[in-house]
């Protein structure tokens, strides 16, 4: 049976996430970074939101396409650099998503969709959008959070626990506070969100 557009899509946007020159080890296995990430986003996502359209579910998968083609230090290292850099690349996961949807037959009011589902444009009004929002912080909390804040200070931690916290909607901190978090993890969630 042939593939469909949406089948061809996701796996166009695997493909491409597989030839990240970064790594990821899980239980003794290396991964393509971005092509686990992208597996991540789409597992929780479905957990998150099961009846989630394709264009949301294709915004998922393809968030951090080909992200290590734009490294972090090609930017200033400071605030206004982080941030010119996110912008950048939001752009560009945006624009490489939308030639794999022109290139399986998707037309151009789907794509637009799905671009601004990438974009993270009007979160807190558009209901995709945020739904994006909320399963890359459940991602973040879920698989990296724990490693991240093994190298950093508790404060610096709490303070990114709060901005992550305000990106998120009701149903996104109802489903943040029944990740299985260690004690120490736990107990800087509750600071931050107290």
């Amino acid at each position: 049976m042939k593939p469909t557009r949406f089948e061809t899509a996701i796996a166009l946007v695997d493909k491409a996430n597989s030839e990240d020159v970064n790594s990821y080890e899980v239980a003794g296995l290396r991964y393509p970074k971005e092509l686990l990430y992208s597996q991540r986003m789409t597992r929780t996502l479905l957990q998150f939101d099961p009846n989630a359209s394709k264009a949301l579910q294709i915004a998922a998968r393809a968030q951090h396409i080909c992200r290590w083609k734009i490294a972090r230090d090609e930017y200033p290292m400071d605030r206004v650099g982080y941030l010119k850099w996110r912008e950048t690349l939001k752009r560009m996961h945006a624009d490489l998503t939308a030639d794999i949807l022109k290139q399986v037959g998707f037309d151009d009011p789907f794509t637009d969709r799905v671009k601004t589902i990438i974009s993270k444009k009007l979160i807190k009004k558009n209901e995709e959008s945020q739904a994006l929002e909320d399963t890359i912080c459940l991602v973040f909390l879920d698989y990296y959070f724990e490693e991240f804040a093994a190298k950093h200070d508790d404060e610096k931690i709490i303070d990114i626990l709060k901005k992550t916290w305000i990106k998120m909607s009701d149903k996104g901190h109802e489903a943040a506070l029944k990740i299985p978090f260690s004690e120490k993890s736990l107990a800087l969630v509750k600071q931050a969100i107290s």
